[in-house]
């Protein structure tokens, strides 16, 4: 039995302490996808709470078919889907470095390969942002995430030949876009 799959069955017998031990184990990394997946630390922030609190309510409907982060990971992406149902998705540089804070920058051996580093992360992060949800999602799972085409496709709730055909197009939308940043620079 997985370490995972004793937690879960403790906190189903009421020790509610086990979930924080599932919390505290998953809660950074679900945080650091949702940030990729939104493009806002606040909005990452609030949608992680809610779907720890989703999970914690509805862990009695966990089947145990995935495993417990893919399911958490389900949880997160439907939470950002509805809270994001609606709303255009925020292409300002400004915005993106304010809602994502500094990142730590690769060790180079000078400012000049440092600057260009950083003018990469910032035209991926405007070319993610201006791609569908859909696609962001998928290329957040599999390129950021590492993600195999089985866990994506357990996650997204689609066959396998959908992931690839998704990621197929996704990344050709993030090659368009990124063209299109590269142009408007």
């Amino acid at each position: 039995m997985s370490d995972d799959t004793q937690l879960i069955e403790a906190t189903l017998r009421g020790d509610s302490s086990a979930f924080g031990q599932l919390v505290r184990k998953y809660q950074d990394r679900l945080y650091n996808t949702l940030v990729h997946v939104t493009g806002h630390r606040e909005d990452a922030r609030d949608l992680t709470q809610e779907a720890l609190v989703q999970a914690f309510v509805k862990l009695d409907t966990f089947r145990r078919s995935s495993t417990f982060y893919t399911w958490l990971y389900r949880i997160a992406l439907n939470r950002a889907a509805s809270y994001y149902r609606g709303k255009k998705p925020t292409t300002s540089l400004d915005r993106a470095r304010a809602d994502r804070g500094d990142e730590p920058i690769e060790s180079s051996p000078g400012p000049g390969n440092r600057l260009e580093v950083e003018e990469s992360r910032n035209q991926v992060r405007a070319a993610l942002a201006r791609l569908s949800e859909e696609h962001r999602n998928i290329l957040v799972l599999r390129e950021i995430e590492g993600c195999d085409y089985e866990t994506i496709a357990t996650v997204l709730d689609v066959p396998v030949g959908t992931v690839r055909s998704r990621l197929y197009r996704a990344r050709l939308q993030m090659h368009h876009q990124l063209k299109e940043v590269l142009t408007t620079d």
